[in-house]
């Protein structure tokens, strides 16, 4: 099941968006807010959001930095009568902006794509990653590495949890680990999911860590981060 919430304050508006979505999945709950304030009442964590921008109350940007302050996986799409605000959606890590008036083949679309995101990001986070040391070998997830570490002829692995010292070239743990992770410096490899602000040469995690990222390698991980948000970690540069 696959967990909607539109919030707008255009009733009609909203509805129409329910009813596409309905009339095209079966296995999707569809819940309508009015306002920020009762979206964060309900209490609970969306796959989905469709996010009008200028609501009655608050602007739609400041709610969706409330939902990033909890939950980075949340798909955020924005549907808007304003343009001005595209670029302040993406520093939100909005899926999409989607122009009223709808036009309903183009927001089908968008929304096809974002279910499809949605159960890629649902299986990223259980998918394994398998750690062998020197005294056993055992699984970890790999949405709960931050980032690894080179030491040498060793490696660290952060968690949110530990930190695992093994055997292995960063090299060899950049291919394992896959899609999602990025190479930002010749001794740290980076979860982009768990990157909260950067610089030309650091790169701020969202439990507060600083890393290193490669001068020469800034405009490659934006383009990398940005495809990223965009794409929800398919690629990483």
């Amino acid at each position: 099941m696959i967990d909607i919430a539109i919030v707008d304050d255009e009733k009609i508006i909203g509805e129409e968006m329910a009813g596409l979505i309905r009339s095209e999945r079966s296995d999707c709950s569809v819940s309508l807010f009015e306002a920020g304030e009762e979206l964060f009442f309900a209490g609970k964590s969306w796959d989905i959001i469709f996010l009008d921008i200028c609501l009655e109350k608050e602007n739609g940007l400041s709610i969706a930095k409330k939902i990033r302050e909890t939950n980075e996986n949340t798909v955020l799409i924005f549907v808007t009568g304003m343009k001005d605000y595209v670029f302040q959606a993406f520093d939100v890590g909005a899926f999409h902006y989607l122009l009223k008036p709808l036009d309903p083949k183009k927001f089908l679309e968008v929304f096809l794509r974002a279910a499809e995101e949605t159960e890629k990001r649902k299986k990223a986070e259980t998918e394994l990653f398998l750690v062998k040391t020197r005294k056993r070998t055992y699984p970890i997830l790999k949405s709960g590495i931050l980032y690894v570490e080179s030491r040498g002829k060793k490696a660290e692995i952060h968690t949110d949890r530990e930190t695992i010292e093994l055997y292995a070239s960063l090299s060899g743990l950049e291919t394992e680990l896959g899609a999602g992770f990025y190479r930002c410096h010749r001794g740290y490899l980076v979860n982009l999911a768990y990157v909260s602000e950067y610089q030309h040469d650091s790169i701020l995690l969202s439990d507060g860590e600083m890393i290193y990222l490669a001068k020469e390698k800034y405009q490659e991980f934006v383009k990398a981060y940005m495809r990223y948000l965009r794409g929800g970690g398919i690629s990483h540069g």
